[in-house]
């Protein structure tokens, strides 16, 4: 199977341990197990049952207790509408791997996560990509996806809250994509892995698992829950589409870890004490930075509505990676750029890693931008 290299990991993996201040993470700051036993008040229990688990395989679709602790997220699923993955990553890439075949028609927003179009491509699919651009604010033109739509579409893949845009897609429009895909008996992916960091009330917006009958959300610990170390994922969608996921799933997972199922699930039975600490650090950094780019004249953008990414324009005659490049040899501040995700012009920056390295990268890329100017 050939498959495009994926250009953001590709990216990181270059870059990441060489750089002094990582503005191009993508996890709102991750938290020690130290931190979750406090937040969950387990404690001591905690560390006991660690030393008492026998590391078996565990319970291969996902434990119980999990896989309830999951369901509770969503308006309508239940255990049965839950199978745990290796991260969201691992999630995306069953479906995707269960649903498409060669010659199917597939339809995906970009920018969006590459597995989302490069893994169908791979697979011998039919790609068209629906832009999504800054004069609409990075939201999707439904009348260019009822005119993309055929009767034999067999998926369309979609990103809510949006990486890298930041952008958010509200119950409307979510529900006016639904009736699209209904309309044509498409399937409806939805990666959900920014879930739980809007930047208005209690950060959650509703997921398309619990909009369409044939909808797929995918999620999981890394991003608004801090936990990416667990590795930990899921997805919440149709019994029987998750019967057909574990045809594949047996394949390459037959389970996930029991440490990492056990302490997510301890995290989102405490969830409100998790996500209480991401909406804060969400919001008081991206104010952060709507501050800096406001008095940076190389720089515009679409301020994000959620998640933890933004993309940021700049004003300069260079390509984004030799941007990117010159300030990690200059400045020692890692961003990412768009040509990564198909988007030059522009360059990603994450927001929520600890405050003072935000505020110190923030200022060291003045100095760059400063020098050019």
């Amino acid at each position: 199977m050939d498959i495009k290299p994926f250009g953001v990991e590709m990216w990181m993996n270059e870059f990441e341990t060489k750089c002094e201040l990582n503005l191009a993470e993508t996890c709102v700051e991750s938290i020690t197990l130290g931190e979750l036993a406090d937040l969950s008040g387990t404690g001591a229990a905690l560390w006991q049952a660690l030393a008492d688990m026998k590391m078996t395989y565990g319970a291969i679709e996902g434990s119980d207790r999990l896989r309830d602790a999951i369901a509770a997220l969503y308006e309508k699923q239940n255990r049965e509408n839950i199978l745990t993955t290796h991260g969201t990553i691992g999630a995306n890439s069953l479906v995707h791997q269960t649903l498409v075949s060669r010659g199917d028609h597939v339809i995906s927003v970009i920018p969006t996560y590459q597995q989302h179009y490069s893994i169908p491509e791979s697979l011998g699919a039919e790609i068209e990509l629906l832009h999504l651009t800054p004069e609409l604010g990075f939201q999707p033109d439904l009348d260019q996806l009822r005119q993309m739509v055929r009767p034999d579409t067999k998926l369309i893949a979609i990103n809510n809250p949006n990486n890298p845009t930041g952008a958010l897609m509200d119950r409307a429009c979510l529900e006016a994509i639904v009736e699209i895909a209904r309309g044509c008996g498409a399937w409806l992916l939805c990666d959900e892995v920014y879930r739980g960091t809007d930047q208005v009330g209690d950060g959650m917006t509703v997921s398309v698992a619990d909009l369409y009958e044939k909808g797929i959300s995918t999620a999981g610990m890394s991003k608004a829950y801090s936990l990416a170390g667990l590795r930990l994922g899921w997805i919440a969608g149709p019994e029987e589409l998750l019967h057909q996921v574990m045809i594949h799933r047996d394949y390459n997972t037959i389970s996930v870890g029991m440490v990492d199922e056990f302490l997510a699930a301890i995290s989102l039975e405490h969830k409100d004490k998790i996500l209480a600490r991401s909406r804060q650090i969400t919001r008081d950094n991206l104010q952060i930075l709507a501050d800096w780019v406001d008095q940076e004249p190389l720089i515009s953008w679409i301020k994000p509505r959620s998640g933890t990414t933004a993309l940021l324009r700049y004003d300069l005659p260079i390509t984004s990676r030799e941007f990117c490049v010159t300030l990690l040899q200059e400045e020692g501040v890692m961003l990412t750029p768009g040509s990564a995700m198909e988007m030059e012009g522009w360059l990603r920056i994450g927001y929520t890693n600890p405050q003072a390295d935000l505020k110190a990268g923030l200022k060291r890329l003045s100095a760059f931008l400063n020098r050019r100017s």
